[in-house]
């Protein structure tokens, strides 16, 4: 799950230079920069249409527009309804949905998480302390008396050298994890795990996956707010309540009893009472040859689950090409939210999502009016609205994995998620820099509109791994994803960062992100007619942007590109 909002605020101190467009896209192989990119003419964006179906869809009545609630029924309805209001046809065979399997499972009745070892006896409250969940679908979920290892990173990377399991069987232990990658505090961007950019070696998702490859019981994250990019609210409200995940098939991959995360200081208590230093730990996990530490101490605790089967919707609208009508280029954003969440002091229990991601939801439609009334370009235009992202990605890889529109014919695309209310910006944030030649449409697209691209300023975060987008990127198809600008018209990066960090530390996943009539669009209908731009301009181009040469992705484009009749 992105945090996009916690980049902005993470940039006030130390923020980056404003960065000309060259200098935010480092490793640009110019050989290839020779692409076919037309100009284009602004849009008519209607900012009445991104105020209506942000308010509409931000309204208590939509309970958070969780999955598999009347909230989500409202929801698709409301999006079918403007989608073809504004000129879409029906995306997936004639219909404007794509069915995707759910489960949800809800924890209840949950015991102190408790630590015990000779002469130790702690005991950490659900929620306030530690929270935890199953991936499971077992009525009773229990943890009794597992070993406690500490291993590092917990990452398995052999093409890196690097094994924070070698030389240990964590087969029914519980393992304790640091959140991020080794190297999240070196200056620059080079090292064994990108330096200060985190790989998805650095996400949650696939530590927990590691953990589960090595048979262990459970796995805790160490949550540390700067190397995470949230605080332990986000964590307690994210990981508490129902919990959506994708059904899982036969031969599917091994799971853990318990995934969860501990406070700082929990943790820190907790290698105190086996006789190690946190910080200690930490410092020697950095360096390749670690060897993980056994802790001589057990963890267990127990809760029981609710949990129903269910099918939750991507939404799907399509503006068919002209010429190349089966060249597709691909809008998303998420519509779901949180539903109901830990109540604000009020007692407000409703997480309405306005920001996080009605707006975006209301680009796809906005975009989608002004494209179909310039009228049909050259390739076809998708706009795919996706559930679950909040839990994970869910409908965005779902699609991914099972696409209506074949990833080999995919052009490319542009994710929006949760766009910033805070007046027109000189810059926009571009994440993940130097990827792919989409940063060509945007350099171009920025040049037209007289603003500049400033790199990521916590490229540590690997925003880059946690939003829709990233579904597709692994697949092979180039995606762009570009945040609101840091560089303020009025105020400049100070009055930008306090704007987020206001967001971030009180609104952001909790009950209070609501619409506000009284919010400056300017900037926002600024971003859109950058996105306007570039999807126009791809959906116009003849060629087929690429990944750069050395990209992670860029061998799973060519293979797939080798392996189609027809498109890349």
């Amino acid at each position: 799950m992105k945090r996009s909002f916690a980049i902005r605020a993470a940039a006030l101190a130390g923020a980056f230079a404003l960065a000309a467009c060259d200098a935010a896209f480092p490793g640009m192989d110019s050989a290839e920069t020779a692409l076919d990119i037309p100009e284009v003419e602004p849009g008519e964006i209607s900012e009445e249409t991104m105020k209506t179906v942000t308010e509409t869809l931000s309204q208590d009545s939509f309970e958070g527009r969780m999955p598999g609630t009347e909230g989500e029924e409202k929801t698709v309805a409301y999006l079918i309804e403007r989608f073809e209001a504004a000129g879409l046809e029906p995306g997936n065979q004639g219909s404007w949905v794509q069915e995707v399997p759910l489960v949800e499972i809800t924890g209840k009745d949950f015991a102190p998480l408790t630590i015990a070892g000779g002469d130790t006896r702690l005991s950490y409250d659900y929620g306030e302390e530690w929270v935890g969940v199953t991936y499971r679908e077992d009525a009773a979920t229990s943890l009794d008396d597992s070993e406690l290892v500490f291993v590092g990173y917990g990452i398995n990377a052999p093409e890196r050298g690097w094994n924070d399991y070698e030389g240990i069987d964590v087969t029914g232990k519980t393992v304790v994890i640091l959140v991020n990658d080794p190297d999240w505090e070196t200056p620059g961007l080079t090292g064994t795990f990108g330096g200060k950019a985190m790989t998805y070696y650095g996400r949650w998702t696939y530590k927990y996956e590691e953990a589960a490859r090595q048979g262990a019981a459970a796995a805790l994250i160490v949550h540390q707010t700067e190397p995470a990019s949230y605080g332990w609210n986000v964590v307690e409200s994210s990981w508490s309540g129902p919990q959506a995940y994708a059904q899982r098939g036969e031969n599917a991959p091994p799971l853990t009893k318990v995934n969860g995360w501990v406070q700082r200081q929990v943790a820190r208590e907790i290698l105190a009472a086996a006789g190690q230093d946190l910080d200690e730990l930490t410092k020697a996990a950095k360096e390749k040859g670690f060897k993980a530490v056994p802790l001589g101490l057990s963890a267990s605790t127990s809760f029981s689950n609710d949990f129903r089967s269910f099918t939750s919707r991507n939404v799907i609208g399509v503006l068919p090409g002209s010429e190349a009508p089966d060249e597709y280029v691909i809008h998303t954003a998420h519509w779901d939210h949180l539903g109901r969440c830990k109540p604000a002091p009020d007692g407000d229990d409703i997480c309405n999502g306005a920001v996080d991601n009605a707006t975006g939801t209301a680009a796809l439609v906005a975009l989608a009016e002004a494209h179909a009334n310039a009228g049909a370009a050259r390739r076809s235009l998708v706009f795919l609205a996706v559930t679950a992202e909040e839990s994970g990605l869910l409908g965005a890889d779902y699609y991914a994995a099972n696409p209506v529109f074949p990833l080999a014919q995919t052009v490319g695309g542009i994710n929006m998620d949760a766009f910033q209310m805070a007046g027109p910006a000189k810059d926009v944030t571009v994440v993940g820099p130097g990827k792919s030649q989409l940063d060509l449409f945007l350099e171009r697209a920025l040049a037209a509109s007289d603003r500049v691209a400033t790199p990521n300023p916590k490229p540590e975060a690997g925003y880059y791994y946690r939003s829709d987008h990233f579904a597709f990127a692994k697949r092979g198809v180039p995606m762009l994803y570009v945040d609101g600008g840091e560089d303020l018209v009025e105020g400049g990066r100070e009055a930008g960062a306090a704007i987020a960090r206001d967001y971030t530390e009180n609104r952001y996943h909790g009950p209070k992100d609501e619409y506000d009539p009284n919010w400056d669009w300017s900037g926002v209908m600024a971003d859109l007619q950058l996105f306007y731009r570039i999807g126009r301009a791809l959906a116009a181009s003849t060629n087929w942007p690429n990944w750069n040469e050395g990209d992670e992705f860029r061998g799973v484009r060519d293979e797939s590109c080798a392996a189609s009749d027809s498109g890349c």
